[in-house]
């Protein structure tokens, strides 16, 4: 074993002279322990709900999504679409189309987004395990049907079991502009079969119906307003998304889940770095712990440095003692740390012991934990170099301040 670090291990484990240092060094050692499990905890924490959002998004959002730069809805059988179509690795080719309306019910009015799908778009996106009240069915026969958000549900106070149907008003693209307002809008109606509820960002925002009854409001023939893909298992969503990108030049573009919600989750990565930041801030003060139980520690053996001294140790290995002794501490305390986060984090994923809410309002009931081995490494790291520079300081004060009084 190496000299210095045998020196040190003898320092940190035996009794000193002065009892308060052995209880400084124990503070010590509890502060790092303390900090490092709270950031294993919260980051740990922050993966839980990203998960959590990407597996909530995942079932309303495609795998890409391609969208027209120019205009809101493009030809969905031009020839490039249909390249795009014939690619081994897409599953399903889904086309949609979107558009503002106004939805009235029983004298209600709430603004909101109708989206038109083909039957495609349940095997994409699973959208029926997500329903709530009533069944996904947006066709049956000549008679067409809308599957509404949980969020529009609410405003308009929609009941599946009225016989009373939703009212649909949009702008008209073309014709002139009437000075009666009725004259002005489309209007169609269309009854309530199912409510889905998936987020509330979704839920408050999308009524779900047939392609045919979208088109027909919107006096579409062929165009859409974006081509969702689902792809193959085990296929490369980057390359796929690439070789997309080829086929239909700068006119379009094609987001992947995240850049869906690129915003969001650059607001959950900013947060999570907030945090690690406080925390590490946190860190630091803790370490003067660490300062204050090296310097005591150099003072009481004072006497053991001239000894060594004259035994002929060298400066560099008399100071390696006391950075030993520091970086044990801080190891100490953040395998320690490491140890109890992992713990408390399996113990939640296990048992959801700590609640989100009692009553029911969310996805989950229980705080979502997910443990990811980036994180260990981050933090261990972060608590070695703080450890380092905590002991660094006294060392080198004290030991160069006796080497000149011997």
């Amino acid at each position: 074993m190496n000299f210095s670090a045998f020196v040190a291990r003898r320092y940190l484990f035996s009794k000193k002279s002065h009892n308060v240092i052995n209880i400084i060094s124990m503070i010590s050692v509890f502060g790092v322990a303390t900090v490092t499990m709270s950031l294993i905890i919260v980051l740990s924490s922050f993966n839980g709900f990203e998960d959590l959002l990407k597996s909530v998004f995942s079932t309303f959002d495609p795998d890409l999504k391609i969208t027209i730069n120019e205009g809101k809805v493009f030809d969905s059988e031009a020839d490039a679409i249909k390249r795009v179509k014939s690619l081994e690795f897409v599953e399903v080719f889904c086309p949609t189309l979107e558009e503002n309306v106004l939805l009235e019910y029983d004298e209600r009015k709430h603004p909101a987004v109708i989206k038109g799908v083909p039957k495609e778009f349940q095997q994409m996106s699973g959208i029926d395990s997500m329903i709530v009240e009533g069944e996904y069915t947006l066709k049956q026969g000549d008679m067409n049907y809308a599957v509404l958000g949980a969020g529009v549900s609410y405003f308009l106070s929609v009941g599946l079991n009225f016989i009373d149907p939703i009212f649909v008003y949009v702008p008209k693209r073309s014709g002139r502009v009437s000075l009666t307002p009725s004259k002005a809008f489309n209007k169609k109606y269309i009854f309530p079969k199912g409510i889905f509820q998936i987020q509330q960002e979704i839920d408050s925002k999308y009524i779900l119906v047939s392609m045919e009854f979208a088109r027909s409001l919107l006096s579409y023939s062929t165009e859409v307003s974006a081509i969702e893909i689902k792809l193959k298992p085990n296929s490369d969503n980057n390359q796929a998304q690439k070789e997309i990108s080829e086929i239909l030049g700068d006119k379009f573009t094609v987001k992947n889940q995240f850049q869906q919600h690129e915003v969001l989750y650059r607001v959950m990565k900013s947060e999570k770095f907030a945090i690690y930041l406080i925390l590490t801030f946190i860190l630091i003060i803790a370490s003067f712990n660490i300062i204050g139980s090296i310097s005591m520690l150099i003072i009481d053996k004072k006497e053991d440095i001239a000894t060594l001294r004259s035994l002929g140790l060298d400066k560099d290995k008399l100071q390696k003692i006391f950075l030993f002794e520091g970086w044990m501490i801080c190891i100490g305390g953040a395998l320690i740390g490491l140890g109890l986060g992992g713990f408390i984090c399996w113990l939640q994923q296990q048992f959801h012991l700590v609640k989100l809410s009692s009553m029911g309002t969310f996805l989950i009931d229980y705080y979502p934990v997910e443990m990811q081995g980036y994180d260990f490494i981050i933090v261990f790291i972060t608590v070695g170099v703080i450890g380092l520079v905590a002991s660094w300081y006294p060392v080198k004060y004290f030991i160069n301040r006796y080497l000149k009084e011997l």
